[in-house]
């Protein structure tokens, strides 16, 4: 037991076993005191303060101190301490540890609204982290402690948290980045943020050390419309290409329904509809595959035969299968010249297409070689 019934603090120091206590208030209660002697470690990131009757006197950075009134002179002005420790010391010392506490998270509650030019008002959502550490000890103990033993990083996160989402908000309409490039902008919107919101944490002895944005995710119809965009982008941005694209989409979708396009949900009329546009495209494809393959060797056109209808050159002068000359047509009728492809003779105005059978008289389809009724060979 030491003067006045008190025990002595010779060593005074803290040693931090958490990873996220700012603030500690070392004990020196009626039971204990610190007079003359007494020695104080401050270790590296670490600061001790300090109080007297509620008043920040003086503040140690790292190292070892042996208390006496030279390294004191705040407490010896006050406490009249001008020859030496006469009466014990009662106040309070606070250790506020000045490392950095890193890799805090924020995130958005509510959505972000963000005007788009390609997408018009849309709602962001985003993550990220930040980091930071104590600055001015004073500042902050004024400012944001009070009287509390201990404060931790849980304390002060919110109210963070809030200045943080705060300035990523007016950070994000002010950039006035498209949607579609947001991605590549994660870090000039953390170092702007990070400018924004930085005098906030210097006003409470705090200094944000670093802020950085993990991910801002658009609305899910927005990414579904990217999607399909996406999609639209490798085939080619055609008309009748996006018609193609979403009928087979259509047909894939009802292909999956055990119901067909009824059990999709699809009426009779837009069934019909979804029919017509199927055939319509398949068509074109087949004609395209038709063009390709009858223009592979070039760009050469081909008619028919009259005679055998066979494919002929356009301007071959016979045809290579049975040796018909290429350019006219014998009326069956008649027998004057047609010009190939006339649907009625200029003589006698007989419809083209048809022969007669010499035997029987009966009409037989042009290019057949026997007629059905008898037989005749033609």
């Amino acid at each position: 037991m030491g003067i006045f019934g008190k025990h002595m603090l010779k060593v005074i120091e803290w040693k931090d076993e958490t990873k996220n206590t700012i603030v500690y208030r070392y004990d020196v209660n009626d039971r204990y005191a610190i007079m003359k002697g007494s020695q104080l470690i401050v270790r590296e990131s670490q600061a001790a303060v300090f109080v007297y009757e509620g008043k920040i006197c003086d503040i140690f950075s790292a190292g070892r101190y042996v208390l006496d009134t030279n390294n004191l002179p705040i407490l010896t002005k006050i406490l009249n301490w001008k020859y030496a420790f006469e009466n014990p010391y009662v106040g309070e010392i606070y250790y506020v540890n000045m490392k950095q506490f890193m890799a805090l998270k924020w995130g958005t509650s509510n959505p972000i609204m963000m005007r788009d030019k390609d997408f018009g008002m849309i709602r962001l959502r985003g993550y990220g982290i930040y980091s930071f550490k104590v600055k001015e000890p004073d500042v902050f103990m004024r400012e944001v402690l009070g009287t509390i033993k201990s404060y931790k990083t849980e304390d002060i996160h919110e109210n963070l948290k809030k200045q943080i989402l705060q300035s990523m908000t007016d950070t994000i309409a002010e950039a006035k980045i498209p949607a579609l490039d947001l991605a590549m902008n994660y870090q000039e919107l953390s170092e702007m943020a990070k400018r924004t919101v930085g005098a906030k944490f210097t006003n409470i002895g705090l200094e944000l050390t670093d802020i950085a944005v993990e991910n801002l995710s658009l609305p899910e119809e927005v990414e579904k419309m990217l999607d399909k965009r996406t999609s639209m982008g490798v085939i080619g941005d055609q008309m009748g290409t996006y018609t193609q694209f979403q009928a087979a989409e259509a047909m894939r979708d009802a292909a999956k329904n055990p119901g067909g396009l009824s059990g999709a949900g699809v009426g009779i009329g837009a069934g019909i509809g979804l029919g017509n546009l199927m055939g319509q495209t398949l068509g074109q494809s087949m004609n395209g595959m038709n063009n390709n393959n009858n223009n592979s060797g070039g760009n050469t056109v081909k008619v028919k035969c009259p005679k055998c209808g066979a494919l002929v050159k356009e301007n071959a002068k016979f045809c290579p299968e049975c040796g018909e000359k290429m350019g006219t047509e014998i009326c069956p009728k008649c027998g004057a010249k047609v010009k190939a492809g006339a649907k009625f003779c200029q003589e006698c105005g007989v419809k083209l297409g048809e022969q007669v059978c010499s035997k029987c008289g009966a009409k037989v389809k042009a290019g057949a070689k026997f007629c059905p009724e008898c037989g005749e060979k033609l």
